[in-house]
């Protein structure tokens, strides 16, 4: 029987270089470490038992690889699980940044040439209307800020309340519902 509020679950990638030093990593392509690695292969056990309608990935190699470790080689590439593009700012901290701009946050001033916070809510309103449609769960495994945007779209929240979650690296989450409203389920578990 189709389930109407079909679950979410999301596989945020495994440790980089980038990442281990806080710099925003976008569109740029960095691998993962061996960390990294090790973290995408033990994210596989605690989705054992799960059968998944559709499997989805970024096409960034971080985030297929993590896939393709956690036992999921098969997963679909979605540029829509692309990570924020960063512009400028890609490969750079916060630290560096603000030195620049004082203050400045990703969430409210936003990139230089990159994509705007809505911008980015748009790709994953795409993701969360065609995941509606599955019968059954979708597995995402993607990047930190564009699955914490999904999930304020999930929630029903404009794209900048993202900035209220935070995902460890290889990290599950599960959204789904009570009843007909769309919830976080389960959230950042390593």
């Amino acid at each position: 029987m189709h389930d109407p509020r079909p679950e979410l679950w999301l596989v945020r990638h495994g440790e980089t270089e980038w990442a281990a030093a806080g710099r925003h990593t976008g569109w740029t392509d960095v691998p993962l470490t061996d960390i990294g690695r090790a973290q995408a292969a033990a994210a596989g056990p605690r989705l054992r038992g799960m059968t998944f309608a559709r499997v989805l990935t970024s096409p960034l190699s971080r985030a297929a690889e993590t896939a393709r470790l956690a036992g999921f080689p098969a997963a679909t590439p979605s540029a829509d699980l692309r990570e924020w593009n960063y512009g400028a700012y890609d490969g750079r901290t916060t630290a560096e940044i603000r030195l620049e701009r004082p203050g400045w946050t990703i969430w409210t001033d936003g990139v230089v040439g990159g994509e705007t916070v809505d911008e980015v809510g748009a790709r994953v309103d795409r993701v969360i209307a065609a995941a509606r449609t599955i019968d059954g769960p979708t597995l995402l495994v993607a990047h930190a800020h564009v699955l914490r945007i999904l999930t304020a779209r999930w929630l029903g929240l404009p794209a900048v309340d993202g900035r209220l979650l935070v995902l460890g690296t290889a990290s599950i989450s599960v959204l789904g519902w009570e009843r007909e409203t769309p919830v976080i389920v389960r959230w950042n578990q390593a």
